[in-house]
């Protein structure tokens, strides 16, 4: 029988951090999905330690990318090597499991119950009865970027366009992760847009679902640099896809 779900999860010198455990839990308790392990051209063992995961278990592939062209490269070189194959849903996921497996699989839950939404989204709403740990830089800096995105750029109330964790249909990601991304770390923003201009009510098939735990993990692959280069981003897709 064929898989519904591929979970692309991409890898940027994660050697010292890779929670080999929890890795080897999820593949063992949801052998009905297929993970998809990218390398993005590490320099330290992180290609060594995803292989060795992929000979060991069935439902998991090694990518080896030679060159490190960002998180957006990664994953979308990761759907290009998927195309062919006959999942209903493409997810992807950060290393780091900000987001955790048991997380994921919810949202992953929710969209097999609602075929109506294409894209559905984790969300970063923090509320009574959820545990949604963030650095305050990141925090107050993430709030002025998601306002700009969503009242300037998309014209839309999306809350969080950047959290890591995301499920789209198999046809409509082979669609948005067609051609490469303007930006290196805003390319979810970039999806919505693209998914805008193929479209028009883009908006009804978005689901947004907000997470009940999602955790700040160190050693973060964006910098304060990237954060202070993040209105440039904005501009430059501001007039790619600027309606």
């Amino acid at each position: 029988m064929d898989k519904k779900l591929l979970l692309i999860i991409p890898f940027y010198n994660e050697a010292s951090r890779i929670e080999r455990d929890t890795f080897t839990q999820a593949f063992t308790s949801h052998a009905d999905c297929d993970f998809l392990l990218v390398n993005d051209g590490s320099s330290d063992n992180t290609a060594l330690i995803l292989n060795e995961l992929s000979d060991k278990f069935p439902n998991v592939t090694a990518l080896d990318l030679k060159r490190n062209g960002g998180k957006a490269e990664a994953i979308r070189q990761a759907v290009l090597y998927s195309k062919d194959k006959s999942y209903t849903h493409i997810g992807y996921l950060d290393a780091d499991l900000a987001t955790p497996f048991d997380e994921f699989f919810r949202i992953w839950e929710f969209a097999c119950k609602n075929p109506n939404y294409t894209f559905v989204m984790g969300s970063r709403i923090k509320k009574l009865g959820s545990d949604i740990t963030r650095y305050s830089y990141r925090h107050y800096s993430g709030r002025i970027f998601a306002t700009i995105a969503s009242k300037l750029i998309l014209k839309a109330p999306v809350y969080d366009t950047q959290c890591g964790a995301k499920i789209i249909t198999h046809d409509l990601a082979a669609t948005l992760f067609e051609k490469p991304f303007i930006t290196k770390w805003v390319f979810d923003l970039e999806l919505l847009l693209r998914y805008r201009e193929i479209e028009k009510n883009y908006l009804h098939k978005i689901f947004e679902y907000g997470l009940s735990i999602w955790i700040e993990k160190g050693d973060s692959k964006i910098t304060f640099k990237d954060l202070l280069g993040f209105p440039y981003q904005l501009v430059k897709i501001h007039f790619a896809y600027g309606k």
